[in-house]
């Protein structure tokens, strides 16, 4: 028995050896690019990569996946892997519900299918039927459900849907009676809800792109009005702004069908907001608040005025009442003043207003009468995250969902009259949470600014610096990072993994100040949070740079890009998802140019001369050992468009020293994330953690 366990462990360290082996890459054709930025002269030899149709392209992409496919294949738990992640994700799991008129819906995945599938009920206890099921609009799921809109009435649903992960949009309605799906269809729709109002809802859309629609800026971005029975071309422009064509604008209606309210962004931080009174047709929009410095949510209208959710003279938000006949800030009420902690939004609810707040990147939620007065809070099972809240205004029953790190996402029903909760639908999953421990720890980072973190791992954790660990974050837009449980990083923490998650300056878990601390100039300082969150570990005995991986998407993408570029010595193993990477070009291509508000962009001097200290792609120097490096991209991202991980990943192959491998991933007929299938996400936690497990030197039990 000792010599075929002997055997076994020789064969599979052979096995992962095997993989070491040194990597030949694709050579990528290099071309003479410069621009000139204010008198430096930055070199672009893989321009041709943003070209997202070219043949080279194509060509360039099937070889950097066949490489990957040779590196992952090799490793000997792979499959092992797949399996595990294909028995936990098998559970069914249920959305909140939410309710139009007579009936409720509700989102259900039985386990395994790729898309979720939406249900309806007549009243909350009537008899439950599919109204939509998106599995049955593709062959391979990469069709998925984007939004959807019941009218007042009960009567339509109005739904888009996106293809292979891209941004655009078609909507359609359906009968939801009969659930027969009527003739109209909108297309070239992007960054939209439905906000119904009579026999039709407003929208929003581009015009059809010129060039190609997965790269080409969006502009021109305007309100229609669609009528239901009638084709596009008859639906009527409610607003637009011909002399600012980069601005991007969104529609609600209050719940009464009163007032329409126009939102008015031109990057992700701060909106102007416009209104009008559809009782009186003849009136033009009214502006209430002038952009972009402060945020503004209309929650719903008591009577003729408005309640709105603002950091206008309040970074952690406030609810105040508005009269738009006397919009000025002097002439608001406050109804909910601004607290310590920072007020995330406000449902109303038999004549309650329920306030969801964040504190120390945690929720809380309280009971306020419409006059501001707390009525009560709303006891929440432990340290985690409100997933939603639904309710109409006269309702007296709500629906919300919960969620922790160990905790899956669970429906609850909620009686506003007696202030109980009951478990509605609480999941049955193949995982022991008792198992493992969560805890919040604060770290001073560069500045001596505390950071707060959580760590996840096995009870009974030795503290001896050998742990494998991977730290997560993300650190802009204003976006939080809270507990929520994730099925695909099960395998990593069943295998003694740490798992880390940073709360980064440029989030909003301390609102608005929190938020600008990490943004143009200042982005730095998400960097110098992330590094000492590694510094912290290290010196606590979780782990050792050896034994330390990072990870994140988007802009999260961007920060291991920087913190790889910064400090390539410090961690082993780098996993950047659809990072923006070339901070001097990422405004050029679709809706980048809204995020300047966050970055800042190469056009200023002032710009160009702080992004180019950290941008990825051109901090990357040659004859440096950088981390083992899996990244990820698809070819229909047009979010942050593949182009940024294409030429990062090409010049990151051709700079790297040492055996680290450096891999790309490129998921074909995907996007940025939203609506990937079943199939294609646990393919890819699959690749992700074989990747990070064989890199760290674990073994798969």
């Amino acid at each position: 028995m000792k010599k075929l366990s002997l055997f076994l462990a020789v064969m599979s360290l052979f096995a992962m050896n095997s993989c070491k082996h040194s990597i030949k890459y694709p050579v990528a054709q290099k071309v003479d690019t410069v621009d000139n930025y204010f008198g430096t002269k930055i070199a672009d030899p893989y321009r041709w990569m943003e070209n997202d149709t070219s043949k080279a392209t194509a060509e360039w992409v099937i070889a950097e996946n066949k490489i990957t496919e040779d590196y992952l294949s090799k490793i000997p738990f792979r499959n092992k892997i797949r399996e595990r992640h294909t028995k936990i994700w098998n559970f069914p799991k249920y959305g909140v519900p939410f309710h139009e008129g007579q009936w409720y819906f509700f989102f259900k995945n039985d386990g395994l299918q790729n898309q979720s599938v939406l249900y309806v009920r007549k009243g909350i206890a009537g008899e439950i039927r599919v109204l939509l099921d998106p599995n049955k609009l593709s062959e391979d799921g990469t069709v998925a459900l984007s939004e959807q809109s019941a009218s007042n009435d009960g009567k339509y649903l109005a739904y888009s849907i996106s293809r292979s992960g891209s941004d655009w949009n078609e909507i359609y309605v359906l009968d939801i009676e009969t659930g027969k799906v009527l003739t109209d269809k909108l297309e070239w729709v992007k960054f939209s809800g439905m906000a119904w109002q009579k026999n039709g809802f407003y929208y929003s859309r581009f015009d059809e792109p010129k060039g190609s629609a997965l790269s080409n800026q969006n502009e021109n971005h305007k309100v229609y009005y669609h009528t239901i029975g009638t084709t596009q071309a008859a639906d009527k422009l409610i607003y637009e702004n011909k002399s600012q064509p980069k601005r991007n604008y969104g529609a609600q209606v209050t719940e009464d069908e009163r007032f329409l309210l126009i939102y008015e962004s031109e990057t992700t931080s701060g909106v102007g907001l416009y209104y009008k009174d559809l009782l009186k047709p003849a009136m033009s929009f009214i502006q209430i608040a002038e952009g972009f410095e402060f945020e503004y949510g209309v929650v719903d209208n008591v009577g003729d005025k408005l309640l709105v959710v603002t950091n206008n003279k309040a970074p952690r938000k406030k609810l105040v009442m508005i009269d738009p006949a006397k919009p000025q800030p002097e002439n608001w009420q406050t109804i909910i003043p601004e607290k310590e902690e920072v007020l995330e939004g406000i449902s109303l609810a038999g004549g309650k207003a329920v306030a969801y707040y964040m504190h120390n990147a945690t929720s809380k939620v309280y009971v306020y009468d419409l006059n501001g007065k707390m009525i009560s809070e709303l006891g929440l099972p432990g340290i985690g995250t409100l997933a939603g809240f639904s309710s109409k205004k006269k309702d007296t029953i709500a629906f919300y969902g919960y969620t922790s790190f160990t905790f899956p996402s669970t429906i609850y029903k909620y009686d506003l009259l007696t202030g109980k909760s009951e478990i509605y639908n609480k999941p049955e999953i193949d995982f022991d949470a008792t198992a493992f421990e969560v805890k919040q720890v604060f770290y001073k980072s560069k500045d001596g600014t505390e950071i707060p973190m959580f760590i996840i791992h096995k009870k009974g954790l030795v503290l001896d610096g050998n742990n494998p660990t991977l730290v997560y974050g993300y650190g802009g837009f204003n976006i939080s990072l809270t507990p929520a449980f994730s099925i695909s990083r099960l395998v990593f923490l069943e295998n003694g993994g740490v798992y880390a998650m940073v709360n980064l300056r440029g989030g909003g878990e301390f609102g608005e100040e929190w938020h600008k601390a990490g943004i143009k100039e200042k982005k730095q300082n998400v960097f110098d949070d992330f590094i000492a969150a590694a510094e912290y570990l290290i010196k606590e005995k979780y782990t050792r740079s050896e034994k330390l991986a990072m990870m994140g998407g988007s802009n999260g993408g961007l920060l291991i890009g920087a913190v790889m570029t910064q400090r390539p010595e410090l961690f082993h193993v780098a996993i950047p998802q659809v990072g923006v990477m070339d901070m001097l070009r990422y405004h050029k291509f679709t809706i980048g140019h809204a995020w300047a508000g966050d970055y800042g962009t190469s056009d200023t001097k002032e710009g160009f001369d702080y992004l180019i200290k950290y941008s990825p792609l051109q901090t990357l120097k040659k004859g440096v050992q950088y981390p083992a490096t899996l990244a990820f991209t698809a070819d229909h991202d047009d979010r942050v468009v593949p182009a940024h991980t294409f030429k990062f990943m090409a010049t990151l192959q051709e700079d790297q020293a040492g055996d680290n491998p450096v891999l790309v991933r490129i998921e074909s007929k995907a996007g940025h994330g939203a609506g990937k299938p079943t199939a294609k996400l646990i393919d890819e936690v699959t690749d992700l953690w074989s990747f990070v497990l064989y890199n760290l030197g674990m073994n798969f039990k």
